[in-house]
């Protein structure tokens, strides 16, 4: 079980890095101007994207595996709410792609200030996620 943990944790953090990170690409690629610097940035979104995603797989093969091995676990609060936030994060990755593909199509409609306020949706969710997971309040 310590190793499924320790490798849902790696995996945790480069999820949260690749989602932390994209929306300020896709704050600085709104703000680009000229061809070339959003021709780059699209690669630079695309994998990063590739890399979280990756992350993402392996922190729900992990979390599964983790279930999997101790199901009782389910019947406690404290997973369930987690669950229900790592839901949530997994709908923000989700949008995440489509703004990915919004922007390699060129078709983006938001602004770099609207991108700064997106990036800041994800830190209350990882905040209360680590916050279950480590004090298990109920």
């Amino acid at each position: 079980m310590l190793w499924l943990k320790a490798i849902h944790v790696i995996a945790v953090i480069t999820w949260f890095a690749g989602l932390f990170y994209l929306p300020r690409l896709y704050m600085y690629h709104a703000s680009a101007h000229d061809t070339i610097s959003q021709q780059r940035f699209v690669v630079m979104e695309r994998r990063l994207f590739t890399m979280a995603t990756i992350g993402g797989t392996l922190t729900l093969i992990f979390g599964i595996a983790m279930v999997i091995e101790s199901p009782a676990y389910l019947a406690l609060g404290w997973l369930r709410v987690k669950l229900l936030l790592v839901l949530l994060v997994i709908l923000y990755h989700g949008y995440c792609f489509k703004l990915l593909r919004d922007f390699a199509a060129q078709r983006n409609t938001r602004s770099s200030n609207w991108f700064r306020g997106f990036n800041e949706l994800l830190t209350p969710i990882l905040i209360a996620i680590v916050i279950l997971a480590v004090v298990k309040p109920f």
